[in-house]
């Protein structure tokens, strides 16, 4: 062959001998090692949730670690101690001996039915008021085993060791309505009278109707109505709810001024300087036999609407029940308190 001849060369040669070598190949896993990062990442998130809804550990008051104890304190039956603060007359001079319970946020300092009346009116009628710290508050112990049935007996043993006699008052505020509603359940024969101011109540309770509960669920604020479902459908999670910053909390929660009436909203410059479970039962359908008591409800309250309107419910589905409305604002302003409490005191003779 002639050395000037040219070859002919095919294109799918000339593509072999231009391409590029081909890269290395990515990085890839041991086999099953993603799925194990993928547990770990689980376990670990699933150990920081568990750790996000658990309340931190109390500090018991006149433990190595906690508090000091600065109030007189009554050791109940089974170990824990309940402080309390006395009010008004000596208990033997007293007519009208009242176990007055605190609600959200407050503790035995609150007790606004003795805060709240001039010391005439309790000299004259001969009133004797004990508030006490609600396990947990102030400087009571916790009670992580309590029941509705628990409540109750606190109450009666505070009486007891304090020779309050054989029957008593018992006032509930707001919160503590909680603890008179189990008052008049288990020890009705106790009392000489029951009195609930502005009370909290639950919108499952099966004797509530449901078109009533509905309507007043209905106007709460919308972060309210959310914070009543994950107490009653998941109530594990109440202290990571009621603590994270992610969603808007309870209105009462973060002292939103946006729940008060005008008449609360012209005493908030006098409230300045203080310092600073869901329950299951339905009461409406108790039979008891002692005479007719009483429930308050104020028109301008809007935090506790259905409770303003349970009170109504409770006069017609009760015999027992006297209702009592008027217009006056909710369960922050200490003006409506002031009302009730002497209206309260001025009919103790004749309704109890």
């Amino acid at each position: 062959m002639a050395a000037g001849v040219s070859r002919k060369i095919s294109a799918a040669s000339a593509r072999a001998h231009t391409r590029r070598p081909k890269q290395g190949t990515p990085f890839q896993l041991p086999s099953g090692m993603f799925k194990k990062i993928l547990v770990v990442f689980f376990m670990g998130f699933m150990a920081w949730a568990y750790q996000a809804i658990q309340p931190p550990p109390p500090k018991i008051c006149g433990s190595a670690d906690g508090p000091p104890v600065t109030a007189p304190r009554i050791k109940l039956s089974d170990g824990r101690h309940l402080a309390y603060k006395e009010h008004g007359v000596p208990k033997d001079k007293a007519k009208y001996k009242i176990v007055y319970v605190h609600g959200f946020d407050s503790c035995r300092h609150d007790a606004v039915i003795a805060t709240s009346l001039s010391p005439d009116i309790i000299e004259d009628l001969g009133v004797y008021i004990v508030s006490f710290d609600r396990p947990g508050y102030g400087e009571s112990d916790p009670n992580p085993k309590r029941t509705l049935k628990s409540m109750a007996l606190d109450v009666e043993e505070l009486a007891d060791q304090l020779g309050l006699g054989s029957k008593f008052y018992v006032v509930g505020f707001s919160m503590g309505g909680q603890y008179l509603w189990t008052c008049l359940k288990y020890i009705p024969h106790r009392l000489a009278g029951a009195t609930l101011i502005a009370p909290v109540v639950n919108y499952w309770w099966p004797g509530i109707p449901a078109n009533l509960s509905k309507e007043a669920h209905d106007q709460q604020f919308p972060s309210d109505r959310w914070s009543n479902r994950v107490a009653h459908y998941i109530p594990w999670l109440t202290y990571w709810w009621n603590t994270q910053k992610w969603f808007p909390a309870c209105s009462v929660i973060a002292h939103s001024p946006a729940i008060l009436s005008r008449q609360d909203l012209e005493l908030l410059p006098r409230l300045a300087s203080r310092k600073q479970y869901e329950i299951g039962a339905n009461y409406l359908h108790m039979r008891i036999e002692w005479p007719q008591r009483e429930g308050w409800a104020g028109g301008g309250d809007f935090v506790l609407l259905e409770a303003r309107d349970a009170v109504r419910h409770a006069h017609g589905a009760s015999a027992w029940v006297k209702c009592n409305h008027f217009d006056a604002s909710c369960a922050s302003c200490d003006s409506q308190i002031c009302l009730s409490s002497k209206l309260i005191f001025a009919r103790c003779e004749t309704q109890i």
